[in-house]
């Protein structure tokens, strides 16, 4: 689709109404990679602070506008390069399919790296400036994962990329204001959740791979093969599980962090669903299954260290 087509405003009858249009563009099922990290931080910083609710929740909104905006600039420069269209799957559409004006996708998305900001001012005041400055450079990851010159989404870096802000950066940064310090046992515990974040875009890349192939990319999938970034995939759902099974047993983390146990059925079904498919709407139910593997793992880890923190190990 040509650029003028796309830059004109499209209203068909029974089209979505405008705040669909822009709740897709956000991708809200990818937004509980965001609520996870801040999650766990919090939960980790109980054993050793009381839990501070307003800079909780001010936060998660903060982590949630930044992937949000990110949402949107991918969108945007996915559209500039030509790498999206109608048919297109796993995307927001609203640019390719509901006509909305590309530089306003780009507005909203530094509008909402602004409102983000603006939280994190009250943050800083509340702590420390030094998370202004952690705060910027996760907004330049964002915003370079697809933009700039050579984007990060076009490397094999992506998934360390994404793995290392959305999860060790963010868990960190959500135990920091809380209890103005950090331990080793919430690195320990990041490192789980950082991986199976960036597992959730190496099953993306699994599900695009011939597409980003085509249009140059060079991520880890294509260097792998499909079968080998399945494996891989496998194998990083393997090392999150055996990393706390491991913890437990090194009496390094409540033995009510096996809790995450409980996720196992959908990292499985990840797994199997990849086996075979070559299609990216076949793949589809396996990549959301990767992402339901994060939210449920992250969860169930968070509830299971509050409850270490309650009743003890």
């Amino acid at each position: 689709m040509n650029h003028r087509i796309a830059n004109k405003k499209i209203t068909h009858p029974g089209k979505k109404s405008h705040f669909q249009i822009w709740w897709h563009m956000l991708r809200p099922h990818t937004l509980t990679a965001s609520f996870v990290p801040v999650a766990l931080g919090t939960a980790l910083s109980l054993e050793s602070a009381t839990l501070h609710w307003p800079l909780f929740l001010a936060m998660m909104i903060a982590c949630i506008l930044i992937q949000a905006a990110t949402n949107m600039f991918n969108e945007y420069f996915d559209y500039k390069r030509g790498l999206d269209n109608e048919s297109s799957v796993g995307i927001g559409g609203g640019i390719v399919r509901e006509g909305i004006r590309p530089k306003t996708v780009v507005r909203v998305a530094f509008s909402l790296f602004g409102v983000a900001a603006l939280i994190g001012i009250y943050i800083c005041l509340e702590t420390t400036w030094w998370i202004a400055v952690i705060g910027v450079v996760c907004m330049a990851a964002g915003y370079f994962y697809t933009g700039g010159p050579l984007p990060i989404a076009y490397t094999p870096f992506g998934e360390l990329t994404s793995g290392f802000f959305m999860g060790f950066v963010i868990i960190m940064l959500s135990y920091y204001v809380q209890a103005e310090t950090i331990s080793l046992h919430g690195i320990l515990l990041s490192i789980p959740v950082s991986i199976l974040v960036g597992a959730i875009l190496l099953s993306n890349n699994i599900r695009d791979l011939d597409g980003d192939q085509q249009n140059g990319r060079k991520t880890l999938a294509i260097l792998l093969g499909r079968p080998k970034a399945i494996v891989l995939l496998t194998c990083m759902f393997i090392i999150s599980y055996v990393w706390i099974i491991s913890l437990v047993i090194a009496g390094m983390t409540p033995i009510w962090s096996l809790l995450v146990l409980f996720s196992t059925p959908k990292a499985f079904q990840a797994s199997r669903g990849f086996a075979g498919k070559t299609m990216p709407m076949q793949m589809m139910p396996a990549m959301k299954a990767t992402a339901q593997t994060n939210t449920a793992f992250g969860f169930l880890l968070s509830v299971g260290i509050v409850l270490g923190h309650v009743f003890g190990s």
